[in-house]
């Protein structure tokens, strides 16, 4: 009895926890109210700057602040953890903050002409003191100029990429993947520089009807091919370099060949990389202005072809109005920024579809 007794637990004894203390959960959003008042009364007081430094300062007494408040009450170790996961989300909305601008720049001036006439027509015979006019032409010269050239590169990408990782060897391979990095960091002007003085200067004469040299919107979709193929091949690469080498051996095992291997196997593995790294390819060259201004001259009529004349593009549309001294210019080049934005997301979400589809199909 004695000994069952012994064993009993005092009345004064406290039971075993789990659970440690943490702050409560209004504590952090009022120690960054507080942090916030106390940067502008110390900002706005001295005179010292505006609301980016008061940001910037609140952010640095909110640290403060939060880290001493959980060290008094949960400890050092979780006042690191949350003042580190502070510094993560503010790092993610310091990232955030000019998407979200540029966003909404574009959406609040664009929209002043987004309407029938700006995507209806061109800027033939528009003066600067006419409100009207659009950027039909320059949109049909960004799809054409742009699908050319993803014509043209993706196929010589994606070759170029298979034949790195599955069968180059020796220093001829090592020569290839060199001379693509090196291509990454072409600017763009030196692209359509080299496109003007082969194809347009030499090899345009050929084809032209006169004899003589011509803008054309094929050149400018050869220069843009050139900015393109660095970024494909190098993202095709790594997607297939990311294949798990177990899926490989499976089919060779199963006396499959090795371009039957890699075409029904690899690069259906691979494929969103692949995709994702040519939607940024594309929306590189979209944006570009340079090469089309060197090698297809602009324009402000409608040309449907692009072997023959000059054509703009959205880039160069925005590049001309933009400096143009008309008061209707700015809400022209704003509004074909927008679609050219627009254009490039509604792509990239079009060919993100279709590459889960055909995923999921098989």
């Amino acid at each position: 009895m004695s000994t069952l007794t012994s064993h009993r637990r005092s009345p004064a004894a406290q039971p075993p926890t789990l659970r440690a203390k943490r702050l409560p959960k209004w504590m952090p959003p009022a120690i960054a109210l507080g942090a916030l008042l106390v940067a502008a009364a110390i900002v706005y007081g001295t005179g010292l700057g505006g609301p980016v430094l008061v940001v910037v300062v609140g952010g640095l007494l909110y640290l403060g602040g939060l880290y001493a408040a959980a060290n008094a009450v949960e400890g050092q170790r979780a006042a690191r953890n949350r003042t580190w996961s502070a510094l993560i989300h503010s790092a993610f909305v310091l990232a955030v903050l000019p998407l979200a601008s540029v966003v909404w720049t574009l959406l609040s001036r664009g929209a002043e002409r987004l309407d029938a006439d700006f995507f209806g027509t061109s800027m033939n015979n528009i003066g600067a003191r006419d409100p009207n006019g659009g950027a039909y032409h320059a949109i049909v010269g960004t799809l054409e100029q742009v699908g050319i050239a993803t014509l043209i590169t993706v196929p010589i990408g994606i070759l170029c990429a298979i034949y790195i990782v599955e069968y180059g060897r020796g220093r001829f391979a090592f020569a290839i993947r060199f001379f693509v990095d090196v291509m990454t960091g072409i600017p763009s002007i030196v692209s359509g520089l080299f496109v003007l003085a082969f194809w347009v200067l030499i090899v345009s004469p050929y084809f032209s009807s006169t004899g003589r040299p011509g803008f054309s919107g094929f050149a400018a979709a050869l220069a843009l091919s050139v900015l393109m193929l660095p970024t494909v091949v190098r993202s095709t690469e790594e997607m297939l370099r990311l294949v798990p080498a177990p899926l490989r051996e499976g089919a060779y095992a199963l006396g499959v060949p090795k371009w039957k291997t890699i075409l029904r196997v690899v690069l259906p593995t691979a494929l969103p990389g692949i995709v994702t790294g040519v939607m940024l390819a594309i929306a590189r060259a979209a944006g570009e202005t340079a090469p089309v201004l060197l090698v297809a001259g602009g324009g402000a009529a409608i040309n449907l072809n692009p072997f023959e004349n000059n054509q703009s593009s959205l880039a160069l549309f925005v590049y001309q109005q933009a400096g143009d001294a008309s008061r209707y210019a700015p809400a022209r080049a704003w509004t074909a920024a927008l679609t050219l934005v627009a254009l490039v997301l509604v792509l990239t979400i079009a060919a993100k579809l279709l590459a889960r589809r055909n995923r999921l199909g098989r």
